[in-house]
């Protein structure tokens, strides 16, 4: 059974994924946007990108503090 440590490295690896995962959609969503002319598709695809890249960050500080 994990102990807290192994639960707690598991959630940070998670969070980590996600913050990646949104800034890679974000910037997918940017590229379509400026594809299609959409300027709402683009800004949206700016704000995942730079709330993805806050996530991945943050979530790597927590891990480095930890150490």
């Amino acid at each position: 059974m994990p102990n807290n440590k192994e639960l707690d490295d598991e959630t940070m690896s998670e969070e980590n994924l996600k913050g990646i995962g949104q800034e890679i959609l974000g910037d997918l969503e940017i590229i379509g946007g400026m594809l299609t002319g959409d300027p709402g598709a683009t800004a949206e695809g700016k704000f995942n990108a730079g709330v993805g890249e806050i996530r991945h960050e943050s979530a790597e500080a927590l891990e480095d503090e930890e150490e």
